[in-house]
């Protein structure tokens, strides 16, 4: 199954498509990789979901990757005497540690941490910012606040902190309980890991991963920005989470911080996958508005690796449509004659070490001689990331004899994955890129491809070699 499109699409698995059927009309729709909410999901949900890909993968015969979304902590209000209040703008209202019932003057605020770090001048917004508080006096008891936008607060609505930095990790109790179960399953590829506030956050998913899995950071907050370059060299992907960080930050700022997230990974080498409200319309509806599709193709000129559904793939009427939606979008902006002058102007510089050096000359040659494909061999899937990078306008097929790699890169731009055998010298390393070549469906007879490998063979990380070979007449071999 050849893609006709470079970015990839990640799915999201809920009640609408949760059936090993409708699984498969996704992937076969256009779904390169699927994501398990674990805010939703129980254990024996997720080991259910995971074993349901697998089947599909192993009918399709293509690596499919498999990310576990980690819930995170959830900050929220307590309960009011009436559910709700109503409140004016300029009035008092407090957050405090009694536990009681909330009145039109103060509500329980289960959160010590919050209280505890919350400044005077901070500001608290509930519900999605449909009420915005500013604290006036903190003890750590009690954060007295003035309400400056918004009337209504209700009972367990939801509190972000965008100026508050948090003592504590973003690693909860149900987060630990969640990952462990993931990797127990020894099946699964990515891990999110949801508000993401400094490069420390990340180091105990790290201690309990051990490599397992590929650690995936969740932008989120805006104390997030002010270290992301840490974060990214701390992570092996990026997501740009648009709905919470639109809450956080002023709308008109995500834009500007999506474009910079995309770059700032292009040029690391890591991926990065623009998430939220992409298609948000098509939860109800059979077509997406003009600007979503606006949204979407915005995202692929900027040369994100991935795009992703959420409530449209897992929750809506229309999931496989959704999918299939946005793969034509993607086919149909990477076909623009502008798309590639736009893609080529962001293009990062190369860093001084040889994967750079190989991938860079790859790609060159490949377009100067107008190549059939580009094929690196890629065991730790190290050489594939640096290919990716140079966003080259052929196809590159990602050879690897490590199942978990190939399925790793599925979330990666451009990267067409073959699970293959490691090849035992020159000659047998290209004859088998030659005749993947043809039978993935990206050459014939007579053309020429690219290989990049390390030598020795089978070594990792040593991508030390480049060789220009002529597919052979009986497409099976190489010269």
């Amino acid at each position: 199954m050849r893609r006709l499109r470079k970015v990839k699409i990640l799915a999201t698995l809920g009640p609408a498509s949760s059936e090993e059927e409708q699984i498969e009309k996704l992937h076969e729709a256009g779904a390169d990789l699927f994501r398990i909410n674990m805010s939703h999901a129980s254990h024996d949900l997720m080991r259910t979901l995971i074993k349901r890909i697998r089947n599909v993968e192993a009918r399709s015969g293509r690596p499919i990757g498999i990310l576990c979304d980690l819930q995170g902590p959830k900050l929220r209000v307590g309960k009011f005497l009436d559910g709700k209040v109503e409140l004016e703008i300029g009035q008092t209202f407090t957050l405090d540690d009694r536990d009681e019932p909330g009145n039109e003057k103060r509500v329980f605020l289960p959160h010590p941490e919050i209280l505890q770090a919350v400044q005077p001048g901070h500001r608290l917004l509930i519900d999605d910012g449909k009420l915005q508080l500013r604290a006036e006096k903190c003890d750590g008891k009690s954060i007295e606040c003035t309400v400056i936008a918004g009337t209504t607060i209700s009972d367990r609505k939801g509190v972000s902190l965008p100026d508050t930095l948090l003592g504590v990790g973003a690693l909860t109790e149900k987060d630990r309980a969640d990952l462990d179960a993931v990797l127990e399953t020894g099946d699964a590829d990515w891990v999110a890991l949801s508000f993401v506030q400094r490069p420390d956050d990340l180091a105990e998913v790290r201690k309990i991963a051990r490599g397992q899995v590929g650690l995936m950071s969740k932008i989120e907050k805006p104390q997030a920005i002010e270290r992301i370059e840490e974060i990214i060299e701390m992570s092996d992907a990026l997501m740009v989470a648009r709905g919470d960080l639109g809450v956080e930050m002023p709308l008109e700022t995500v834009p500007g911080l999506q474009k910079k997230l995309i770059r700032l990974c292009r040029a690391a080498g890591k991926p990065v996958v623009v998430a939220t409200q992409m298609l948000e319309s098509m939860i109800t509806s059979p077509v997406p508005t003009r600007a979503e599709v606006s949204d979407v193709a915005t995202a692929v000129f900027e040369g994100a690796d991935a795009v992703m559904l959420s409530a449209e793939s897992a929750a809506g009427q229309y999931p496989v449509e959704a999918v299939s939606t946005m793969a034509s979008i993607a086919r149909t902006i990477e076909q623009e004659k502008l798309y590639p002058t736009i893609l080529y102007a962001q293009r990062p510089q190369p860093e001084a070490t040889g994967a750079d050096a190989i991938s860079l000359a790859s790609r060159e040659i490949a377009e100067t001689l107008k190549l059939t494909a580009m094929v690196c061999y890629t065991a730790s899937g190290t050489t594939g990331l640096r290919a990716a990078r140079e966003r080259p306008n052929v196809p590159i097929i990602a050879l690897s004899p490590v199942v978990k790699t190939a399925r790793r890169l599925s979330v990666v731009w451009g990267l067409h994955c073959v699970v293959a055998d490691e090849p035992t010298d020159l000659d047998t390393m290209v004859d088998g890129a030659c005749r993947i070549v043809v039978d993935e469906g990206f050459g014939k007879p007579g053309d020429r491809v690219i290989i990049s490998a390390g030598v020795p063979l089978g070594t990792p990380g040593a991508t030390n070699m480049l060789r220009i070979a002529y597919i052979g007449m009986d497409g099976r071999s190489g010269v």
